[in-house]
Parts: structure tokens; sequence; C-alpha cells
């Protein structure tokens, strides 16, 4: 398709000057940013505390961690959900309002998780508020991904969306970074009483301070103009929008969507999660070792994102997909054996590696999903293929992995889990529409011919 606007009358680049592209990513970033941190800060702490303080004790080291992971889990199972809600109110009344929502739920949640006591002090009433309120994060969180992405995507040029897309993805590694980093700091200046005691905490009270920042932000941008054009034809044609309305028009891309994000997410928890019980259970590495090795890889990370989004312009976005679906469903069987070599440069290249591979399929999502769907159900259909493999890939991806650890005493089951997912993945690359340079005006024209064309024949 044209990258003209032809259907709107005039181009992208005109609706990107005029609305401040840079400011866009920085309010987009500033609040993924936040919300990362803090869903990450869990990640980490359901490692090296949350299956010592809220549980009782169970047997094995990994039985408290598997224990952590099944909360943990809990969120994912919240993002569908958060992301259902927060697509259909966002397709109505926009992606700035619902954003400001999400960064208060996501921030005042995780400042309660620093607040609670311990298993010793209120018994099972301590993992049952973990979960209640791990699943008012995941809820957050489920509707942060959607509008965060599509702020920007939705402003940028046609040519290079790709890049500006991938920003709001590289805030993702850099909230990791950032909770890596404070528990670091955390762990390598308190005794291990400490930390256990009460220095985790502090990690979830910074959550407060962050949070008053990213929202600050988000209150200094506008949603773009081709979303306020699709509210506008909502309201005055009565336009459908909403989850029944994109399971009705766009199933395929719905469930394309699901598959893309299998081999990804898996991948992604099995690297920055996995790793840590991996590294700290069989290789018997120190806590703030393994956190600084992480720390230095999601550096790295945060850096090849927005690289690899400008690859998927230049390039198209189905090679550089295919290209991380391939390589990560070989990272299992070599990068397990570099980290029972207890090396630290070793181990960090295998985690490095894991990410990058990542990279390659994280960086193109937004632009891949906002060019599939109309602006007019844009949030609600991104949303939906984004978070509901969510439950079945990365909330599940540690505890199978653990799980086969435990069962089996070696990480070979481990790597041929995550090259299935890659397998899934591969397929679901196969059979996507190539859509670099394509014109968000041009994708909601086509809906509009679809509709005229289901009106005509009857089928409405």
């Amino acid at each position: 398709m044209s990258t003209q606007n032809s259907a709107a009358g005039r181009t992208d680049e005109t609706d990107v000057k005029a609305s401040g592209l840079k400011k866009v990513v920085t309010a987009s970033m500033a609040g993924t940013v936040v919300e990362w941190y803090e869903f990450f800060l869990y990640a980490s702490a359901a490692t090296l505390v949350f299956g010592k303080m809220f549980f009782p004790n169970s047997g094995t080291e990994l039985d408290g961690i598997i224990a952590a992971f099944v909360t943990y889990a809990v969120g994912f199972v919240a993002r569908p959900i958060g992301g259902i809600v927060f697509g259909h109110f966002g397709d109505k009344f926009g992606r700035k309002q619902l954003l400001q929502l999400s960064i208060i739920l996501v921030g005042v949640s995780t400042f309660a998780m620093g607040c609670l006591p311990g298993f010793a002090q209120i018994g099972y009433l301590a993992p049952a508020l973990l979960v209640f309120l791990r699943f008012v994060q995941g809820f957050a969180v489920g509707g942060e991904w959607g509008g965060a992405v599509l702020l920007v995507a939705e402003h940028s040029p046609n040519k290079s969306r790709g890049f500006w897309a991938s920003w709001p993805q590289s805030a993702v590694p850099m909230g990791n970074l950032l909770a890596t980093g404070v528990l670091f700091t955390l762990s390598s200046t308190l005794s291990s009483a400490d930390f256990l005691g009460w220095g985790w905490r502090v990690a979830f009270w910074l959550s407060a301070v962050i949070v008053i920042i990213g929202y600050y932000i988000r209150t200094k941008v506008q949603d773009a103009p081709i979303f306020l054009e699709a509210r506008k034809e909502v309201v005055v044609e009565n336009k459908g929008y909403g989850v029944a309305e994109v399971f009705r028009r766009y199933p395929r891309g719905v469930f394309t969507a699901m598959g893309l994000r299998f081999a990804e997410n898996i991948l992604y928890y099995l690297v920055v999660t996995f790793s840590i019980t991996y590294l700290k259970v069989i290789v018997q590495a120190d806590t703030a070792r393994i956190l600084l090795l992480l720390l230095v890889a999601h550096l790295i990370h945060f850096c090849a994102v927005p690289l690899v989004g400008k690859m998927s312009d230049a390039f198209g976005r189905r090679p550089v997909y295919m290209a991380g679906a391939v390589l990560g469903g070989t990272w299992g069987f070599f990068a397990f054996p570099m980290m029972n070599t207890a090396n630290d440069l070793v181990i960090l290249a295998a985690i490095t590696i894991g990410l990058l591979f990542h990279a390659l399929m994280y960086a193109g999502q937004p632009s891949i999903m906002a060019e599939m769907f109309p602006t007019r159900m844009r949030y609600s259909g991104v949303s939906l293929g984004y978070q509901v493999t969510s439950i079945v890939a990365g909330s599940l991806a540690p505890i199978i992995a653990t799980a086969l650890l435990s069962t089996f005493k070696s990480s070979t089951p481990v790597a041929l889990y995550l090259l299935g997912a890659c397998i899934v993945t591969a397929v679901s690359v196969y059979f996507l529409k190539e859509t670099r340079g394509i014109s968000l005006h041009d994708v909601d024209a086509a809906d509009a011919q679809g509709t005229a064309d289901l009106l005509a024949s009857g089928k409405k």
C-alpha cells in the first residue's frame, strides 16, 4: 500500500511533526519503564526473597521457588483481563487516559507489596495478599503495553515505524535493568539477613517516586490525530470497537499475534527469570554476582532493541522475526552448558546471546501488530493478541522449566521446551503478511471497505 494517506488527504509525516514524536516516545517510555521495573522486581524477588518470606518451608529450595513462581504467574493471568478492559475503553476514550490509570494502579500495588508482613507474622494471609496485589499489578500491566506502543506507532512515519515503535519495547529491558540494579545495590551492601528482613522492601517502596515522575510526563502528551479521527467515526457512524468486534472481523490477526508472542515470551522469561534459578541452585552462584551479570546483559538488550527495530524497517518485519525464532530455538542447547562453567564472562555471553535472539522478535512486535488492526479496534486487538499468550507462555515458562529441571536433573528438557515454542512462532511468521511501510490510514480504509462489502452482501 502507499505510504501516502489517500484516505485522509495528507501524509502521516505531517501528523508526526504536529504532535511531537520525540515527546510522545519519552512519555510512552517513562511509564513503561516504571511499570516493568515493578513487574520484573517481583520476578527477581520471587527467586531471591518470596520463596522464603511468604511461604511455609516445604522441603527443598526449588519447592519454595516454584510456589513463588505460581504467584508470579497470577500476574500473567490478570494481564489479558487488563488488556481486554483497557483495550475496550482505550479504543473508546483514548490511549492517554488509560495509560495514566495503569501507571497509578501498578504503583499502588507494588508499594503495598513492600509493606506486606511475611508468613511468620500472619500465616497464609501473607501469600493470599501477595496474590491479590500481584493480580492488580498484572491487570494494570496488561493494559499498559498496548496503549504505550500504539501511542508511538500511531504518531510514527510509515517508513520508520519499526524504529520508533520499538522504543517503548526498549523501555522494558530498561525497567528490568533498573529493578536488577536496585536489587544488586541492596543485596551487595546489606547482609543476607538484612536484605531478607527489610532491604528488599526498599526496592518496592521506590516505586512511589518513579510513578510520580512517569505520571507527570504522561500528562504532557495527546492521542494521535489518526485516533481522534477514528473516534469521531465510531461516534458518528456507530462503528463497532472492542474485543468482540476484533474477533468478529480479525480473528486471524489475533491468533497470528498470539503465535508471534509464544516463543518470544518463553525465551525472555527463561533468560531473565529461570536463569536466576539455574545459576543460584545449580551453579551455586552468589546473588550479587548473578544480578551484576544480568545488569550488563539488560543494558546490551536495551541498546539492541531500537537497532533491530530499524532493521525491520530496512529488511522487513518477517525476515527479522523469523531469524529470532530460528536462532532462539537453539539457545537452550548451548546456554546452560555455558552457565555450568561458572565463568562470569561465559555466563554473561550466554545471557546476552539469549537477549539478542529475543530482540530480533521483540523489537518489531509493536509495528507488526499495529499494522494488523484498524484504529477503531487497534488497542483491543494488539492487547488481546499480546497478553493472552502471557498465560500459556510467560507465566508458565519459569514454572515448567524449574519443574523439568527438578524432575530430570538436566537442562536438556528445558532446551527442548524452548525449541517447541520457537517452532510454533516460526509457523506463525511464515503465514504473516509483510507490512513494512504500510500507512495506518490505508489499513483503516481497507477496514472501511470491508465493512461496506459486508453491508452490501447482507452479512452484517
